[in-house]
């Protein structure tokens, strides 16, 4: 059967009048005219490319516009490699089209990434507004969450006290197991060494030089703020994720996602381990990034926070973010302060027993001013068990409370808010991990892995608005949009 089908292939010497012209193998719906069309659009210079202007003497080099259009091909197709990049350049026919049959060696590719980062990061900024121009940013909503992403740093290269302190007991346990060995083999050889014995004696060796390597470390951590310290990636930092007695060592990856067409009209990458006081400035770049005079932002529960939410008020965006369910009455089955209900015009709360809870004084508690209330009549209180163990149940209100309850009132006109949050954006990140694979990041440092996450997050975009609008319409938006 085999040489049957082998009988029927061509000759691979065979003469065959195949198209001289590359262009006749690329059709007019394959995406790379869109990435051509999109480059040829994008005045380099001003967005701060280096060698845009070849110089008098020597050989010119690469131009930005072709090594820009060979990493965006590169991630629109998962081949985020500097190496596999070069190999495609000489093998694939559309990287050959893109290029005109320009084959950078890998070097020259990795090195292009490295030393644009900030323009390579304004491209993605420009097909932001590429976006808003052709109409597709129309919606007054976003989502904004944050995802944890694996650095090239690896768990066993990142070092806090508690992992040092953790690993040198385990070294000291294994010491002694080795030694209690020596100890048994020569009660039990007659002869004194043998090879078991000396192997021993070279795995403690082994093991106490491990010793001493971890002491240096430790040494280093006290000269770290964070008292953590990643020796492959030293800004990649270990976090906690969603698994239970889970983690990673990676960086957070913020995102603000438009709720009509999904595309990511903001993002960040940090390396703070939660989303806490992240709110207000991704909603900012997102209403800047959509041009909207008023904007409307999802966010979970991981973001609550007052002064954050606050910020966004005066900013004129609508946050629609849960409030946290940490109160310790409610675990106790005790009365919670969403059982007290405040009256604006008499500034007082009304308890649970009917009783005025009236203010008493002002406390700053993280740079906060809150202002304390209590009842008088709480210590003859017929549901004092039901309250607090306390002599009285002081509440307390921050000064712009009334700003975090006029939230939970939309809220509650809005129950499928969260919803909407959960499959606008956890789908875009669900996809950004699966182009990605198992190692995340490929490069290393805050600012490198900026400029390799903008990269996808322009692929992202890219296959979104292809979607939308399909490659011909796509690219006669941007020429529209050019001229």
């Amino acid at each position: 059967m085999r040489q049957h089908a082998r009988r029927l292939a061509c000759d691979r010497k065979q003469i065959a009048l195949l198209p001289e012209c590359v262009d006749d193998y690329i059709g007019q719906d394959n995406p790379v005219r869109v990435i051509d069309a999109f480059v040829d659009e994008l005045d380099l210079a001003e967005l701060g490319f280096n060698r845009t202007t070849p110089a008098i003497t020597g050989r010119p080099s690469y131009h930005p516009g072709v090594m820009l259009e060979i990493y965006i091909y590169g991630y629109l197709n998962r081949i985020p490699s500097s190496r596999r990049l070069e190999r495609e350049c000489q093998r694939n026919v559309e990287l050959m089209w893109l290029t005109g049959r320009l084959a950078p060696d890998f070097k020259t590719i990795a090195d292009f990434r490295r030393d644009n980062g900030p323009a390579i990061r304004n491209v993605c900024r420009r097909f932001v507004e590429l976006c808003r121009g052709l109409k597709l940013l129309s919606s007054d909503m976003v989502a904004i969450d944050g995802s944890k992403f694996k650095a090239a740093n690896s768990r066993d290269r990142n070092f806090t006290t508690g992992k040092i302190d953790k690993r040198q007991q385990q070294i000291e346990e294994s010491v002694q197991r080795y030694l209690d060995l020596i100890e048994s083999a020569d009660r039990t050889s007659p002869t004194g060494f043998d090879v078991k014995t000396v192997r021993l004696y070279e795995k403690i060796a082994s093991l106490r030089q491990q010793m001493r390597e971890l002491d240096q470390v430790r040494k280093q951590l006290k000269k770290q703020a964070d008292k953590q310290l990643s020796m492959t990636d030293p800004d990649a930092r270990s976090m906690a994720t969603s698994g239970r007695g889970s983690g990673i060592v990676g960086y957070n990856v913020q995102t603000a996602v438009d709720t009509k067409h999904h595309l990511i009209v903001a993002h960040e990458v940090t390396n703070v381990g939660n989303d806490h006081g992240q709110l207000s400035r991704m909603a900012t770049s997102a209403k800047n990034a959509m041009g909207k005079a008023r904007l409307k932002v999802l966010a979970d529960r991981g973001y609550y926070s007052g002064p954050e939410i606050r910020a966004c008020d005066l900013d004129n965006i609508s946050a629609y973010v849960p409030k946290l369910l940490t109160s310790a009455s409610r675990k106790k089955g005790l009365f919670t302060k969403a059982d007290f209900v405040y009256e604006s015009k008499s500034d007082v709360y009304r308890c649970p027993a009917g009783e005025r809870a009236i203010h008493r004084f002002n406390t700053v508690e993280h740079e906060m001013t809150l202002r304390v209330y209590w009842p008088s009549a709480c210590p003859r209180c017929h549901l004092k068990g039901r309250c607090s163990p306390s002599d009285y149940r002081r509440i307390r209100r921050w000064e712009h409370e009334n700003i975090l309850e006029a939230m939970q009132r939309r809220l509650d006109r809005k129950p499928d808010a969260m919803t909407i949050r959960r499959s606008t954006v956890e789908h875009v990140f669900g996809t950004l991990k699966h182009w990605m694979g198992p190692a995340h990041f490929l490069t290393r440092t805050l600012a490198r892995v900026s400029t390799e996450m903008s990269l996808q997050v322009l692929a992202y975009n890219l296959k979104r608005v292809m979607n939308i609008l399909g490659v011909a319409g796509t690219m006669k938006a941007m020429k529209m949009a050019g001229s």
